[in-house]
């Protein structure tokens, strides 16, 4: 029988093969300069394809060269025969490894999927898991999820004790002795550097009246601790503004574009004032899709006031893998069709999300001597049909569709 490491390397893509070529290796000291590849050999050289990273105003054909886990050189015409490998990018968008910054990937437990299936798969090699685990929980997540994925996988600690394993329709969180900001706090610091925040969901299924007391807790654990929080925000029993008045610097407003009462709009459909300040004083605004947190009203309405996310994020749970929101590519690509250029969709799932927590390494960028995570796309051309939320539907002229992608130097090719 295939162990869950092995069934990872063949069969990351949902109904596609994929093939891992070449072992991580030692990570080394590298040089950084483009001018020293053509006297020693490397790893990996993704050819031909055109390169887009925003963290250095990159876009432009150029070829990438990977050795010892780490990024080499990003420049023109590199030799094919310095290289062990090759991988040819002809017609792809060679870009940083995609970051999700919300996902549920506590395999098999709640609603949670398979990370390596449903996000190294498509083309994302790094994700954080967002608050599937309470403070009991924390710990057999990473034993079991986290030590034995391929995907790169980082972790908030939900300030609920059951985190999503019962779900959100049965109000976990309304007794508060289920809410402990020490237990809390403790588990994280324990389980840094794994742990890079803490979690709540404030939303009126979930604790009912008691969203402002629960958030209170959330933001001492992560007080104490020294980690940003990440707060759920849809439907709450309070008004928006007393909520993110709360929110402090470095802190995430995740599922901001969502349609309900207290939403981030006035009544006369525009951005409140709060919400403004929040934004000013440093919090970060993240899309989190999941199956009932996004608008295309709602986010057609904000991009037109100038007012875009931050990051964009699935909350990639079992409910919403068959759509709407299918994967972090697909997402990505609704936000082109809503108008957003190419070039800054890429911004946002790779130099923004590693902007926002502290991951012990550098992601989101193809600097040399930086973590060796890339992403291959197929720029797709023709007419695509995706739906929000609210059963919406808006029409698309691209899709992204995932070629191949490398984890710390390790090549995944779809095999469709």
């Amino acid at each position: 029988m295939l162990t869950r490491r092995q069934f990872s390397k063949n069969f990351l893509a949902g109904g596609t093969a994929w093939l891992a070529c070449g072992d991580l290796g030692p990570a080394n000291a590298l040089p950084t300069s483009s001018d020293k590849i053509l006297d020693q050999k490397f790893d990996l050289l993704i050819k031909g394809g055109t390169v887009i990273d925003p963290s250095q105003h990159l876009h432009e054909s150029l070829d990438v060269a990977v050795k010892d886990r780490k990024i080499l050189a990003v420049a023109p015409d590199i030799p094919e025969q310095q290289s062990a490998q090759v991988f040819s990018a002809k017609d792809a968008i060679v870009t940083p490894g995609f970051i999700d910054l919300h996902v549920h990937c506590f395999d098999a437990i709640g609603a949670g999927v398979n990370a390596d299936h449903y996000c190294l798969g498509r083309g994302v090699p790094t994700v954080v898991d967002a608050g599937s685990a309470g403070y009991p929980m924390i710990a057999g997540f990473i034993k079991y999820v986290v030590k034995t994925s391929l995907t790169r996988i980082f972790a908030l600690v939900d300030i609920g004790a059951l985190g999503t394993v019962v779900g959100i329709r049965e109000h976990p969180m309304e007794n508060l002795e289920w809410v402990n900001p020490e237990l809390t706090a403790r588990a994280a610091e324990e389980n840094k550097p794994t742990v890079v925040g803490i979690k709540v969901r404030l939303q009126k299924s979930i604790e009912g009246p008691n969203d402002i007391e629960c958030l209170k807790r959330a933001l001492q654990a992560a007080e104490s601790c020294g980690l940003p929080l990440m707060a759920h925000i849809d439907d709450p029993y309070s008004p928006l503004p007393d909520i993110v008045r709360l929110l402090r610097k470095g802190d995430v407003f995740t599922h901001f574009l969502g349609n309900h009462e207290h939403s981030i709009l006035d009544t006369n459909q525009k951005i409140l004032p709060e919400v403004r300040e929040a934004r000013e004083r440093g919090v970060f605004f993240d899309i989190a899709e999941g199956s009932s947190h996004m608008s295309f009203d709602v986010a057609q309405k904000c991009l037109a006031q100038g007012f875009l996310p931050d990051t964009i994020s699935t909350d990639l749970y079992n409910g919403n893998v068959f759509g709407p929101t299918y994967d972090l590519p697909t997402l990505a690509s609704k936000f082109l069709a809503l108008g957003m250029n190419l070039d800054k969709v890429v911004e946002l799932v790779t130099i923004k999300p590693a902007q926002v927590f502290d991951y012990g390494m550098q992601l989101g960028t193809l600097k040399p001597g930086t973590e060796a995570d890339i992403s291959i796309f197929e720029v797709r051309e023709g007419k695509f049909a995706y739906m929000d939320a609210d059963k919406k539907k808006l029409a698309g002229h691209q899709q992204l569709m995932s070629k191949a992608v490398v984890r710390s130097g390790q090549l995944f090719v779809n095999q469709e």
